[in-house]
């Protein structure tokens, strides 16, 4: 008899789960220029989305101070591509009411990025990242890599993995105890 690795249970398990449905939801990340970490973390959600099997959820980014249609920065483009993401063809766009009312939730980098997304109208949608990820343990912002070498976007990269991973875990959890 032949036993799989529990690797490969796990992620047989994983390939072939019903996709759980969220009640379509529109989830917006804010950072500065739209460059740097919202691009990422918007790549990065995109990817979890379909790694997870959600369906439901769209993902956007957004700056408070971007330059429209700047393209993401080279850091951020080497960084996706090792980790094989695609930010290519990201336009920045700056942050607007039209886009907070879109948002059903809106995850920023920063306390800067968190007062402006509430004063835009995003009260009681709007978190930073971390505070949201840890279920208001943690409320420090996402390093910030604009201008620093590969490895400093690697680690923001990681970092940007872990919150978004435990923000997804997050809206899943209350997803499934309103259904129940």
């Amino acid at each position: 008899m032949y036993f799989l690795p529990l690797f490969y249970v796990t992620v047989f398990q994983t390939l072939s789960a019903t996709p759980k449905r969220l009640k379509f939801m529109h989830i917006l990340f804010v950072c500065t220029g739209n460059t740097c970490r919202s691009p990422l973390a918007e790549s990065i959600a995109r990817q979890m989305v379909l790694d997870r099997q959600l369906s439901g959820i769209e993902v956007k980014s957004a700056g408070t101070h971007a330059a429209s249609n700047s393209p993401a920065s080279d850091g951020s483009l080497l960084v996706a591509l090792e980790q094989g993401l695609d930010v290519s063809t990201h336009r920045a766009q700056q942050l607007t009411p039209e886009l907070v009312q879109w948002a059903d939730v809106i995850l920023t980098m920063g306390s800067s990025h968190l007062a402006e997304t509430s004063a835009l109208g995003g009260q009681g949608k709007s978190y930073l990242l971390t505070d949201f990820s840890s279920r208001g343990q943690d409320n420090r912002n996402i390093s910030d890599p604009f201008g620093s070498d590969l490895p400093v976007y690697r680690e923001t990269f990681v970092e940007l993995v872990h919150e978004i991973g435990n923000a997804f875990d997050r809206l899943v959890s209350e997803h499934q105890h309103r259904s129940v």
